[in-house]
């Protein structure tokens, strides 16, 4: 196919071909919207009958519905219209028609975006402006809303205080949920007690109301209600925890009245939720009027609509691109043995490249780095593993380039690196063939730095001693909790951690993930005889899944103050015992509860307050 060039805007749209390319597009789309949406409505039933292995395996596999239905249409195209020998009329009309189909659609950005994943399948790079893809969007999203009367996008109720309580029951019941409360009438009470403490209730305003999301929220074990409270100027964000007890009954477990608590309920470190939605623009419009600081990309992706979340995300490097001036530079900390990392010190993500080649104690190749990643992806990540986007054949101005960078890729990842002369300006571009984006964080290492530089001038420094407490505490914890989702992180070095900005440890390195349930877990064989004991050599034979727990201390706790907090918090983790248990629970089939909110958010808490 020739190279494309900006062309004058069609005069007539009366050319059968396109339509019907622009048909069939649809048609791939609306066919993965279906088949996407089954599979998040059928997540009520998989939580009311407590099939919590099928509602993981449900969240795995909805992963690569997009995948699959983008191979189908490309398929369909090329064999239907012979879609890669047409001519770049052809496309932009094809485009055009596009827009038209859209103009009564209930998610046309989604179908904007399958339409880029479709059409850059088949076109040449020179393509991929707007005359031809959705660099911009075309429909707008403004106010769509579901033609059915009977589910909306929220319910609204209207309380007074007389019907304040029968009415925050009303919000638990209308979900309709196919199982018996353990005690509803209790809960009721609790979550009642629990809202009256957060906003002003002593003077209702004429706007007085709750407004609920259609939809449950739902991932792992937990079903969420997700709404708000508006009293006169008062907003009050809400998300209210539903679970099952040991006895198969429904309780509410916990009430989120914070900003802050809903950003870590939707957070990037945490598996995608199944919501039924008919417009998912309007979800996201309501939740980001509850969490106006989480933009959008993540909503989407939070959502499982993480193609979308990559679309925005694309659109808002490109914007930033514009507003800066910085250029990418080799990232600072230390360099990794399997991965490049970049970034824009003005822009708040990191870039990572998959290396050429890799030192020899690394055993591993691209493929088997990518398919970790992959992993990661799909795996219920519990707030402590960082979601990625990944993207193929990102092209970049080359004068916004560092040359030591440029120099950097070239040696160690050259197979990643294209310059092309003249881009889409006419200006030499750098094309980064595959890579992924994510979240930049403060490494722990430089955060318990931080704390050991002021430690060495006052030993009693409370905020640094405070400081270095919390990141060795949270540092446990994320790997307990890894743990407690079946992953081994391998390489637990404290670079391979980073800092949230809500105080979390999070981890990020994944070239050396594995699943707790394929590790051997061994306590290091006492030495047979004194040449061994002595001896600065391992003296006993290591397989290659073969893990000791006990050799973690001379690699983790060389700073005498983190020996002591991790022990005192942490000892555990250096022992054979506790990973064996929690294999042999996993193998057993049970699904440890991993909660995305603090002890104190809980009602049962305050159940037992005055």
């Amino acid at each position: 196919m020739p190279n494309a060039t900006k062309s004058a805007f069609p005069q007539t749209l009366n050319a059968r071909l396109p339509y019907d390319m622009a048909q069939a597009l649809l048609e791939g789309f609306d066919r993965h919207y279906r088949l996407f949406r089954a599979e998040s409505a059928r997540a009520k039933h998989r939580f009311e009958t407590q099939d919590w292995v099928g509602q993981q395996r449900a969240q795995r596999e909805r992963i690569e519905f997009y995948d699959l239905r983008v191979r189908e249409a490309v398929t369909r195209l090329e064999r239907e219209f012979k879609a890669s020998q047409q001519t770049h009329e052809t496309w932009q009309q094809v485009k055009l028609h596009f827009i038209g189909l859209l103009v009564d659609h209930h998610q046309p950005e989604l179908a904007e975006s399958f339409f880029n994943s479709v059409t850059t399948k088949i076109l040449h790079r020179s393509y991929f402006h707007n005359d031809f893809i959705f660099v911009r969007p075309a429909v707008s999203t403004e106010y769509i809303e579901n033609e059915n009367p009977d589910k909306p996008t929220y319910q609204v109720y209207y309380p007074d205080h007389q019907t304040m309580r029968d009415c925050v029951k009303r919000v638990v019941v209308d979900f309709n949920l196919q199982c018996t409360f353990d005690d509803l009438e209790r809960d009721i009470d609790r979550l009642q007690a629990a809202m009256l403490a957060r906003f002003d209730h002593s003077r209702l305003r004429p706007n007085f109301q709750f407004q609920v999301l259609s939809s449950l929220f739902f991932r792992n074990k937990g079903a969420y209600i997700v709404g708000r409270i508006m009293n006169g100027f008062q907003e009050v964000p809400f998300a209210l925890a539903v679970l099952h007890n040991e006895a198969g009954r429904l309780y509410l477990d916990a009430a989120l009245f914070t900003e802050d608590e809903i950003l870590i309920l939707f957070s990037f470190a945490r598996a995608y939720f199944m919501v039924d939605m008919e417009v998912p623009s309007a979800y996201v419009q309501f939740l980001r009027q509850m969490m106006p600081r989480k933009p959008r990309t993540e909503l989407y992706n939070a959502l499982g609509l993480a193609k979308q979340g990559k679309t925005l995300f694309y659109r808002d490097l490109l914007a930033h691109q514009r507003q800066s001036t910085d250029r990418f530079r080799i990232a600072p900390g230390i360099k990794g043995m399997v991965m490049l990392v970049f970034d824009q010190p003005s822009f708040p993500f990191v870039f990572k490249v998959i290396k050429d080649y890799y030192p020899p104690q690394k055993d591993t190749t691209r493929e088997q780095i990518k398919g970790k990643y992959l992993l990661v992806k799909q795996h219920d990540r519990v707030g402590r593993m960082a979601d990625t986007l990944e993207y193929s054949d990102v092209a970049f101005p080359l004068s916004r380039f560092e040359p030591e960078l440029i120099e950097e890729i070239k040696k160690f990842a050259p197979s990643q690196l294209e310059i092309a002369a003249s881009g889409s300006n006419g200006e030499p571009e750098v094309i980064i063939k595959h890579c992924y984006i994510e979240r930049r964080m403060i490494p722990l290492n430089i955060y318990l730095q931080e704390a050991f530089d002021v430690l060495q001038v006052n030993r009693d420094d409370p905020r640094a001693r405070a400081q270095l407490n919390q990141a060795v505490v949270e540092y446990g914890n994320a790997i307990k909790d890894l743990v407690a989702a079946n992953i081994f992180p391998g390489d637990m070095l404290w670079k391979n951690f980073g800092i949230t900005r809500h105080g979390k440890v999070v981890f990020y390195d994944y070239d050396e993930i594995e699943y707790i349930t394929d590790c051997n877990f061994r306590r290091v064989p006492e030495p047979r005889n004194e040449e061994e004991e002595m001896s600065g050599e391992v003296w006993y034979t290591v397989g290659p899944k073969d893990v000791f727990p006990e050799t973690f201390g001379p690699f983790l706790l060389g700073n005498p103050m983190v020996r002591q907090e991790f022990l005192r918090h942490h000892q555990d983790l250096l022992d054979a015992t506790f990973w064996q248990e929690h294999q042999s629970r996993i193998r057993a089939g049970h699904v440890h509860d991993v909660f995305p909110y603090e002890a104190s958010s809980r009602l049962v808490d305050h159940a037992a307050a005055p």
